[in-house]
């Protein structure tokens, strides 16, 4: 019979991962106006470690109250800069030695299980309803979409972020190979 770990050994546990990982993740967030969906992006980004967030067009500020009761803290865990434009993130995201891999329902865009998502990369994301701009598609280095077979077109950008982020982690967790099917807890 399975029971819930005690926080101490969720701590253990999540250490031991940290350990393991090597790979850099980042993000662009576009134009995310809605502070709730910020706040899920910045706890996910906290969850998987993400080490860098560039914000850029009108996204919301991860210092409003909304963000904070979404992100339950977790925006002080991540380090996040604020910039003008879209080619200044994309800008930043090279300087620091990341591909760029815009998350968008597009043309040429290439299903998530097969993106190049090797370590050092930086999804993008973009706003709620009109998703990533076309400055920031032109000047990613590839573009993935996540296959939806549902009666729905479109994932919340917080949702997407988050499967697009747990699938670049996975890749470079399934190398672990019969190491990482340790049972929890043990």
């Amino acid at each position: 019979m399975s029971t819930q770990l005690r926080p101490t050994d969720v701590k253990r546990l999540n250490r031991e991962w940290r350990r393991r990982t090597e790979g850099r993740l980042a993000l662009i967030v576009e134009s995310v106006t809605q502070p709730f969906n910020l706040g899920s992006i910045l706890r996910t980004c906290a969850t998987f470690g993400v080490d860098q967030v560039w914000l850029t067009g009108n996204s919301a500020d991860p210092d409003d109250p909304k963000v904070g009761k979404t992100a339950l803290g977790t925006a002080a865990k991540v380090s996040h800069t604020r910039l003008s434009s879209t080619a200044e993130a994309l800008s930043a995201a090279r300087a620091d030695g990341y591909k760029v891999v815009a998350v968008e329902l597009a043309r040429g865009a290439v299903p998530l299980h097969a993106a190049p998502l090797e370590p050092d990369v930086c999804l993008a994301v973009g706003a709620e309803d009109h998703g990533c701009s076309p400055a920031l598609l032109a000047g990613a280095d590839a573009v993935t979409y996540i296959p939806q077979i549902g009666r729905v077109g479109s994932l919340n950008v917080a949702v997407a972020t988050s499967i697009a982020l747990a699938e670049a982690r996975r890749r470079e967790w399934v190398s672990f190979g019969e190491e990482a099917d340790a049972p929890v807890g043990s």
